[in-house]
């Protein structure tokens, strides 16, 4: 019995050593990724700001607000699977900024295709900002699972550039440990949004002006490395207009400028989901596969010795062997 429940116990840690990279290396990469049908929204905020009025005046306003949707493509992504052989995932985003007052400032559409698990881009037709097709490289809105201590490619959908965006150490973010990212994107021109407030203006109108629109920002993220989500981010955003006829003869005034920030119940309802969803993230990649090694180990160990229990001798008992008498017929 105890040579059998040896084999029984032996059988079961090599299932529980072998689960443990399956769980790690097969399961993990075909089960942690972004929901296709994903749908997010954020309000940002610029607290007493500099907005451009319809008067081409720049002045203080009491808030400008940017509200962000992300709203995923199912069909679309499925689409682009068959060519692409993997997971995809298309999300249509739209960047709406308006003015105190409620107004359209400007909205920025975007459509972001990517990879369902790693989050590196895939490029199809759609890919997109503004209208404008564009050929992405590095991430946009999320780090990938299991992030690093190291810089990333980080694309900017102004100046429809990529460039690094910098980590710069770890901290601690309302019970998070988290890593925190900056990216400085100098002074560029950059397009003109093509639905503008004020109707009957175009961006064509304004280019036969001579007027040009320029952008700088610094973005800061802090993000959560096993999930790769930013729980908050914000930017310290500058836009201005420069030359051409329109400004009536100034070399350039302030279209905008503020500290966007994220509002306060946007950050407790976003730390509340990447609580959830890491916890969902270490099952896969910590808490299973060490549980399942360890477990492996404990039941080799027992198998072990049972079977060198099974293999010892046992006790005979002490005297003399007497010898069998002849039998007479």
């Amino acid at each position: 019995m105890r040579r059998k429940a040896s084999l029984v116990l032996l059988a079961c840690a090599v299932f529980c050593a072998a689960l443990s990279p399956l769980l790690r290396w097969y399961t993990f990469p075909r089960v942690a990724r972004i929901p296709a049908n994903e749908y997010q929204d954020m309000v940002l905020e610029a607290k007493d700001a500099t907005l451009l009025d319809y008067g081409l005046r720049a002045r203080k306003v009491s808030k400008v607000t940017i509200v962000q949707t992300l709203k995923g493509d199912v069909e679309a992504a499925k689409k682009i699977e068959r060519t692409a052989g993997r997971p995809v995932v298309v999300w249509d985003s739209l960047s709406y900024v308006q003015g105190p007052d409620g107004k359209m400032v400007s909205k920025v559409p975007e459509r972001y295709i990517f990879d369902a698990h790693s989050q590196d881009p895939v490029h199809a037709t759609g890919e997109s900002v503004d209208g404008d097709p564009v050929r992405r490289e590095g991430i946009e809105f999320k780090w990938p699972f299991l992030t690093q201590k190291r810089d990333y490619e980080y694309f900017d959908a102004q100046t429809r550039t990529t460039s690094p965006i910098h980590y710069r150490g770890t901290r601690d973010f309302r019970g998070l440990t988290v890593y925190y990212f900056e990216q400085t994107i100098p002074w560029t021109k950059v397009a003109m949004p093509k639905t503008m407030p004020v109707q009957g203006i175009t961006p064509e109108t304004v280019a036969r002006t001579g007027t040009t629109r320029w952008y700088s920002t610094v973005r800061r993220f802090w993000v959560e490395p096993v999930t790769g989500a930013p729980v908050y981010g914000e930017e310290l955003h500058k836009e201005e207009l420069r030359g051409g006829t329109l400004l009536g003869g100034r070399a350039k005034v302030t279209a905008f400028a503020g500290h966007v920030k994220m509002r306060e119940d946007y950050i407790d309802h976003t730390v509340a989901l990447v609580k959830h969803n890491r916890t969902l993230v270490l099952t896969l990649t910590s808490y299973v596969p060490w549980g399942s090694l360890g477990l492996g180990l404990l039941l080799l160990a027992l198998s072990l010795y049972l079977e060198a229990r099974a293999r010892r001798p046992r006790d005979t008992a002490a005297g003399p062997t007497e010898e069998p008498e002849p039998v007479s017929a």
